[in-house]
């Protein structure tokens, strides 16, 4: 699977401005790394899923960006970072749809040429309207603070796989979470000047701990069996060590990264959505 690798390497490279005059890797109020992170799953997933990707060539199956969802019961909205829909019915106003390939250096993912031959051999998925969404992802980040970004994370996470169902019970919901076991970090939100000019305040993490009880709250997210019950339908964790100093990221194989044989590896996740979307949409 390539999508934790194209998320670490994405980050290593300083590109979210902001208005002290920095340059960061990751930022806590940009969603780039959740964008990077949902475009490398749906990557894998083009690759896992030959069902996929037959559909995909047909021309049955879209995406959207930024896709707000609406839970019919609680009339709850979340906005979804990237979904597989069937296409709904065309605008001619806004900007033109664009294709999955020019999303990554849209998102700013840095492919090697094997990468780059290998999505130009997938069949070409196009940006849509969103009809019916069938597939919708979710990625978060707890980089810093870990023990204060555990319930945060739990409920952002909890009220993405509610709304996902509330609105079609069939979509398969995927949540994907990016954990920083780094022994330190420079936080944004605690560094609101321009570095150039005031030493920075570093954040020191208790590693592995810090690492360890995230994975345990993500480890207490509903993950469904069958249609109709709560949960999400795929869950998944990636481990990097990130400084935020602008040194490269890393992915983080061994502990306290969850074992490849975990149900939250993010492998098994991508199996399982792949899985899913064979055995529930074959017939599309």
């Amino acid at each position: 699977m390539e999508g934790p690798a194209l998320l670490a390497e994405a980050l290593s490279w300083p590109s979210i401005p902001d208005k002290f005059g920095n340059m960061w890797q990751y930022h806590s109020r940009s969603d780039r790394h959740s964008k990077v992170a949902c475009w490398g799953v749906l990557y894998d997933l083009l690759a896992e899923s030959n069902t996929l990707r037959r559909h995909v060539g047909e021309g049955k199956v879209s995406f959207g960006v930024n896709h707000e969802m609406s839970d019919f019961h609680t009339r709850r909205k979340k906005n979804l970072d990237l979904v597989i829909c069937r296409p709904g019915t065309p605008v001619t106003a806004g900007r033109p749809p664009r294709n999955f390939a020019e999303l990554a250096s849209h998102f700013g993912v840095r492919l090697t040429p094997n990468q780059r031959e290998r999505l130009l051999d997938l069949p070409e998925l196009r940006e849509a309207p969103v009809g019916s969404v069938l597939v919708a992802l979710e990625a978060k980040a707890c980089m810093t603070e870990h023990g204060k970004a555990r319930p945060r994370l739990y409920d952002e996470l909890s009220s993405s796989h509610l709304t996902v169902h509330g609105a079609n019970d069939a979509a398969i919901a995927v949540g994907l979470v990016m954990i920083n076991a780094a022994e330190s970090f420079i936080s944004t939100d605690r560094n609101k000047w321009d570095l150039s000019q005031h030493e920075a305040v570093v954040n020191i993490h208790n590693q592995p701990a810090a690492t360890e009880i995230v994975v345990e709250k993500i480890n207490e997210l509903r993950v469904r069996t069958r249609p109709g019950s709560e949960g999400f339908d795929a869950l998944g964790i990636v481990t990097v060590d990130c400084h935020n100093n602008g040194s490269p990221v890393t992915v983080v194989y061994g502990p306290p990264a969850v074992d490849p044989q975990d149900d939250l590896h993010y492998d098994q996740m991508v199996r399982r959505v792949a899985h899913l979307y064979d055995t529930q949409f074959a017939g599309l």
